[in-house]
């Protein structure tokens, strides 16, 4: 079993944003993740989309499963709005006297031809903190450009270093680029709000998808600098980190990770091989990552006798690390999962109910919460939006419809 929540108002928000109101505009995934971080932590997220069509990732997903807008989008109040109209825009300018937070991540340029840029918003607004996701940022010779998530992972050194290294360069099996830049915007626009807090002033945070990869290259840049050395592709281990790997069971893969000189004499032991320990190829961890293959060969020679199960009972005994290579199914059927409530069932209008992960950090305090899954349909919350914080009643609604601006 897993967590179960039930759909909450916006009213009944609870966790530690509960009180600031963001509105998300763009689509995809890189402003829309942060629109999802910040409605997890209780953001009163507004999403716009576009009449008729919403957003793309509306149909993202095998064929006649785009589940990953009941993810991506939980927890917002979703509205369509035109923002290519000039009504439309209005719309928005007055939306931003009531927000805390605006999320955008078309190119560059766009919301300023729009009438919408930071300038212009912050004379309507001038607290508003406004969060720019874009592959290169907001200024640079190469702002203009188009940019997803494979191009700011090439370009920030990602893709160089992934996969086997007789191959051409591999990618993660998720937009990592997006989510990183995403994550990177939340956390400017939680550094913003502080700031905002003590002097009551806005202002613009800028996360590009190409900046947010580097951010994370470890020490890419100085090992290249000061040693001359580029780093390359190494498949399923890092070079000289040993043994830290992913290892063939009998049933099934797991990753064993004993690298440090006291966890790998604890997998010495398990392994019943208690000389490996004091061995001059492997007796430090300069040793090992030398011998790196060999050691490799040795232990994976153990592995093969047993089952994934009977791995991880003898490791963790032995206090080594160690996890199988988790599959959804995997996760669904763990305790540790159950536990933590890592994983929530929500009720949706077109699945039934739907599982996802949950909210991450867990805080002790005023923890981040659900409301519900994606809206079924765009413009689900129109009504409730735009009455509610414009005043624009049903015929008003309704002229805005008939002219294709909601």
């Amino acid at each position: 079993m897993v967590e179960v929540q039930s759909e909450k108002p916006a009213s009944s928000a609870s966790g530690p944003l509960k009180d600031i109101r963001v509105l998300e505009l763009g689509q995809l995934i890189a402003g829309p993740y942060c629109g999802q971080l910040l409605a997890d932590m209780g953001a009163d997220v507004i999403k716009v989309e576009p009449p008729g069509t919403g957003d793309p990732m509306r149909q993202w997903g095998r064929e006649g499963y785009p589940l990953w807008w009941s993810v991506l989008a939980r927890g917002k109040r979703c509205i369509t709005v035109n923002l290519r109209s000039a009504e439309g825009q209005d719309i928005i300018r007055r939306l931003v006297r009531e927000i805390d937070i605006l999320v955008e991540n078309f190119r560059p340029g766009t919301m300023e031809k729009w009438g919408l840029g930071y300038t212009d918003l912050s004379e309507i607004n001038s607290g508003l903190i406004m969060v720019r996701v874009s592959g290169f940022g907001q200024t640079g010779p190469y702002a203009a450009r188009a940019g997803y998530a494979s191009v700011g992972e090439a370009m920030g050194g990602l893709r160089y270093v992934m996969g086997e290294p007789d191959r051409k360069p591999s990618r993660a099996g998720i937009s990592i680029g997006d989510t990183l830049a995403a994550m990177n915007a939340s956390f400017g626009a939680l550094a913003a709000l502080h700031h905002r807090n003590q002097t009551g002033h806005g202002q613009l945070v800028d996360a590009s998808i190409f900046e947010s990869v580097l951010a994370v290259m470890e020490g890419l840049i100085p090992e290249y600098t000061i040693e001359k050395y580029t780093r390359g592709r190494s498949g399923s281990f890092l070079p000289n980190i040993a043994p830290s790997n992913i290892y063939e069971a009998s049933d099934g893969m797991v990753v064993i990770a004993a690298n440090q000189d006291t966890v790998f004499a604890r997998l010495c032991r398990a392994m019943e091989q208690p000389d490996l320990v004091t061995h001059p190829d492997y007796k430090t961890h300069v040793m090992r990552g030398a011998n790196q293959s060999r050691l490799d060969s040795v232990i994976q020679a153990w592995v093969t006798r047993y089952s994934v199960a009977e791995l991880e009972a003898i490791l963790v005994e032995h206090g080594v690390p160690v996890s199988r290579v988790y599959t959804a199914k995997d996760m669904m059927e763990d305790q540790h999962f159950r536990s933590r409530k890592a994983l929530v069932e929500l009720p949706s209008e077109k699945w039934g109910t739907v599982h996802m992960q949950n909210v991450t950090p867990k805080l002790s305090k005023t923890p981040g919460h659900i409301r519900w899954s994606g809206a079924p349909h765009p413009g689900a919350h129109n009504t409730e939006v735009l009455e509610g914080l414009l005043q624009l009643d049903a015929s008003q609604r309704q002229i805005l419809a008939d002219k294709g601006v909601i």
